[in-house]
């Protein structure tokens, strides 16, 4: 029997993509003797292939430069460290805990573009909570697409969760029926899903802030966490995404989808620079545990490898 990969693994395997851009422009670009101005570009080259964007490669080039000057850094074996150091030190303000604890029930309000695994994360993070000896209850407030709430019962049958659907009907309604549900069953945790729409769409994005005043009217505070699902294979849109609902939202926090060895995580690098919204969670399979909360120095070391 194969013994099942670690977490450190999977996400090392999930980058492998962002790996290979990094290191293939020239075969040694971290294997040559000498640290010198042609590997520098080389590497900026690398950078922005990865997805990392103009500032943040800005930002981590003048940041190598400066470490190799300081460090007196001669090897390439050496500059792939400190390239470690300065992805660590520029994605860890990403970095934060979900704390639930906060309020009874604390309320998720989950939003996405349709494709973005959005509803699959849902439940994975429904598992996730289970691990953390959480209840939960989800909403199904996606009332645009019948699949969703199928897709969500699903999730909530395979975690034994339950559901809080309607066959039609208004979004903002199905969350307030959650929230009514969930302090009478002494419920820890509500994830409530809202319709995926493309940020252009600004009537949608209008209906997703409807569910927003909804929930808070349904309960003081609420919701405590905004989270905007991100398919890492986007690119710089994901960047756009972001801008996006963050400005029609208030977003509290991302999660990255889809990092299945094919994306390239470099956006990390470009939304730590020009939108740094906190990364709670990183996704890398289509497993139920392949749901993870974000650390930078781990990412930074599976990104370079």
């Amino acid at each position: 029997m194969v013994a099942a990969l670690s977490w450190a693994a999977r996400l090392k395997n999930g980058l492998a993509r962002t790996r290979e851009v990094l290191n293939t422009p020239v075969a040694e670009l971290f294997t040559r003797r000498r640290v010198d101005e042609s590997l520098f570009q080389d590497l900026e080259t690398a950078l922005l292939q990865a997805d990392c964007g103009v500032s943040a490669t800005d930002w981590l080039i003048t940041s190598l430069r400066e470490k190799a000057r300081k460090q007196k850094i001669e090897e390439g074996e050496a500059l792939k460290q400190a390239l470690k150091d300065s992805l660590t030190e520029l994605l860890s303000p990403l970095e934060k805990k979900l704390d639930v604890g906060r309020a009874k029930p604390y309320v998720l309000m989950i939003a996405g573009v349709n494709g973005s695994g959005k509803t699959t994360s849902i439940g994975k993070l429904a598992k996730w909570l289970q691990s953390q000896g959480k209840s939960v209850l989800l909403a199904a407030g996606d009332t645009f697409r019948a699949a969703a709430r199928e897709q969500l019962v699903v999730w909530g049958e395979r975690n034994n969760v339950p559901v809080i659907a309607q066959a039609t009907g208004d979004p903002g309604a199905v969350v307030f029926d959650a929230l009514a549900s969930a302090r009478a069953r002494g419920v820890d945790v509500v994830i409530a899903d809202t319709a995926g729409r493309l940020p252009t769409q600004l009537h949608l994005m209008e209906e997703i802030r409807k569910v927003k005043r909804v929930a808070t009217k349904a309960q003081a505070g609420a919701p405590h966490e905004v989270l905007l699902v991100l398919d890492a294979n986007t690119g710089q849109n994901a960047v756009a995404q972001v801008k996006a609902f963050d400005d029609a939202l208030g977003l509290t926090g991302l999660v990255l989808t889809k990092l299945d060895g094919t994306a390239k995580g470099g956006v990390v690098c470009a939304i730590a620079r020009e939108r740094p919204i906190p990364l709670i969670f990183v996704g890398v399979g289509e497993g139920i545990d392949d749901l993870r909360p974000f650390a930078a120095r781990e990412f930074a070391e599976a990104l370079v490898g």
